[in-house]
């Protein structure tokens, strides 16, 4: 069981949430202050999953939500053809578990190793209980899967697979700037076949895409594991304003 030390303060109002909630401009990892992991950390248990491991599978009954320590996890569904279908990648911070009816909304799977909080329902629904702000910060958080979910639908509609690259480096760069990482370089931590699979691309127009955006010299490739931005203006054209915006804001060259 993990512990953690507690503070003495009293967490504010719901009037106080809500106002960071709508400055924090769509930021949710931010809304979990020390004092409030500390609180969930108290009836957690930390877990770890080996690369390629699935945490749970869609249908299956939930008797926990997770929060990741360290360590990427994708969330999918499959096809009836047996086929997967990556909803959202999910980074060190994020809360997943989403429910419908008591049973797992999708899968996921750990694309490296992972090691997280494994908070259980009975506890938390105790705890937060207890704490009308700590509810309401944990709901957004859960919501940032559900809002992975729509910007990746969006992505989807797009059919030009340079823009759809392009959309998906943004969004990872995004989400990075939110964590407070650099962004000199976009991290990829999934490979080009879990990209097309999130993008609705195959393996091919991932590795043409790439090529194209090298070729015109609006990114750089150090790996395969990171991309740098050469051309922000070329870039931005390229991707647009498609994430929406309650994205954070793009990070300053």
């Amino acid at each position: 069981m993990a512990k953690a030390a507690t503070s003495n303060g009293n967490p504010g109002p719901a009037v106080r949430a809500i106002d960071q909630w709508l400055s924090s401009s769509g930021r949710m990892h931010q809304l979990l202050t020390d004092q409030e992991r500390a609180h969930l950390a108290v009836i957690a248990s930390i877990v770890r999953f080996k690369k390629g491991e699935v945490i749970y599978r869609e249908g299956q009954s939930v008797d926990a939500i997770f929060n990741i320590i360290n360590g990427i996890v994708t969330s999918y569904r499959k096809a009836r053809s047996g086929d997967e279908h990556i909803a959202a990648f999910l980074f060190p911070g994020d809360l997943f578990g989403l429910s419908e009816e008591g049973r797992y909304t999708n899968s996921t799977r750990a694309i490296t190793p992972v090691t997280a909080y494994r908070l259980p329902i009975p506890a938390i629904r105790s705890r937060l209980a207890k704490d009308a702000t700590l509810e309401f910060h944990v709901i957004c958080k859960l919501c940032h899967e559900l809002r992975q979910a729509q910007r990746h639908a969006f992505l989807l509609t797009e059919r030009r697979a340079v823009v759809k690259l392009a959309m998906f480096l943004q969004m990872l760069e995004q989400l990075q700037a939110a964590r407070g990482e650099q962004t000199a370089e976009i991290h990829l931590s999934m490979n080009r076949s879990e990209i097309g699979e999130y993008a609705g691309m195959t393996l091919a127009a991932v590795s043409r895409a790439f090529h194209s955006l090298i070729a015109r010299g609006v990114v750089k490739v150090r790996d395969r594991r990171n991309v740098s931005i050469v051309d922000r203006n070329a870039f931005d054209k390229i991707a647009g304003d498609a994430i929406g915006a309650s994205a954070p804001p793009r990070p300053s060259a």
